[in-house]
């Protein structure tokens, strides 16, 4: 936060603001690892810098329902009699355990990781996974990693039974997240940075969106904008983007256009936008999309960072030749009892 104070002071900004919501419960997103032994398995997250497994049956910043689906999954290793990954073998079934859940109906999407081509040597589990849960199951996928690597989840996805895509709403139009698409675990701070951007985009503005996911922000300001062009590379938001479109009525989805591909290469999605709005990853925005900001500034820039070192070296471009000048500067507590916060800034043409 010192840096960020020293940022806002820098430009004459007053004191930045930190948005926090509920410290204990929050995540809605987890991904657990799969280790141990036949009969004895474990379930948690690597310590720091190494592949050493913690075993967290009680995670208290995790939904309860996560806490859940971890017990009912470890019960079904234990009597189905899978076996668990080993890294140094390559050997074993059961890798990862990524669990979504979805706020309107409190169920868990849940994706089992197996070093497996298919869900045949898991059958029994999946069944018992399915039983155990009953109303609280929202859907259950396999997804085949066969790969010697630390990339969690593989290409394929295999449908167990249940919905195609947790569906939620941040003000707007629903928003859908297949299995593979990535979502913000914490969506009560997610709701509170989608609501400030879109107080920050005016009436009837013409809005370009890069790196837009599943349409979280794009879709949930669909109704203040006269136009929305949104950008996304991955394949499977594009999928989710893909659904919630199919479901809007004929006069907010002739409003849309998306652009797939890299940012870098998707420029001609933000001609003719009065505000862009950008979510990076952690790297920050694409060097041709940085170089066109400055470039060509458009009337209004909206940057939300999640990698602070990325956000310093973008501001210092995007200001450095004086055609934006950054006009607000606010900060998000995503991720309780860490030093990492979600940046919001705002940049207006000079």
């Amino acid at each position: 936060m010192a840096r960020l104070a020293s940022l806002a002071r820098g430009h004459g900004l007053p004191p930045v603001t930190v948005i926090s919501g509920a410290p204990y419960g929050f995540r809605h997103r987890a991904r657990l690892a799969i280790r141990g032994r036949v009969g004895a398995p474990k379930l948690g997250m690597f310590e720091l810098g190494s592949h050493r497994l913690v075993h967290i049956p009680r995670c208290r910043v995790q939904h309860p329902l996560i806490n859940r689906v971890a017990a009912v999954v470890r019960g079904a290793l234990i009597d189905a009699r899978v076996s668990t990954y080993s890294e140094r073998a390559h050997l074993g079934l059961a890798r990862y355990l990524q669990v979504a859940v979805e706020r309107g109906s409190q169920s868990a999407q849940i994706v089992i990781v197996a070093n497996s081509a298919t869900s045949e040597p898991l059958a029994a589990f999946m069944e018992l996974i399915r039983e155990r849960l009953g109303g609280q199951l929202h859907s259950l996928w396999f997804n085949a990693n066969q790969g010697r690597s630390n990339v969690i989840l593989g290409e394929a996805f295999e449908h167990w039974c249940g919905p195609a895509s947790v569906v939620e709403r941040f003000g707007g139009a629903a928003v859908h997240y297949p299995p593979g698409a990535f979502g913000q675990s914490n969506l009560e701070i997610a709701q509170a940075i989608i609501e400030q951007i879109g107080e920050q985009i005016p009436q009837g503005a013409r809005v370009a969106e890069f790196y837009a996911g599943v349409g979280a922000i794009g879709l949930s300001v669909l109704a203040r904008v006269s136009a929305l062009t949104m950008n996304e590379v991955a394949p499977q938001s594009l999928h989710g983007l893909d659904l919630a479109l199919s479901a809007l009525g004929a006069a907010d989805r002739a409003k849309v256009s998306v652009v797939p591909g890299a940012a870098g290469g998707a420029l001609a999605a933000a001609v003719g936008a009065q505000v862009v709005v950008a979510d990076p990853p952690r790297k920050g925005l694409d060097p041709q999309l940085l170089e066109w900001l400055c470039d060509e500034p458009p009337e209004r820039f909206l940057y939300i960072s999640c990698g602070l070192e990325a956000f310093i070296r973008d501001l210092a471009r995007l200001t450095g030749s004086g055609r934006l000048r950054l006009c607000a500067l606010d900060a998000f507590n995503l991720f309780p009892f860490t030093d990492h916060v979600e940046t919001v800034a705002r940049f207006e043409r000079a």
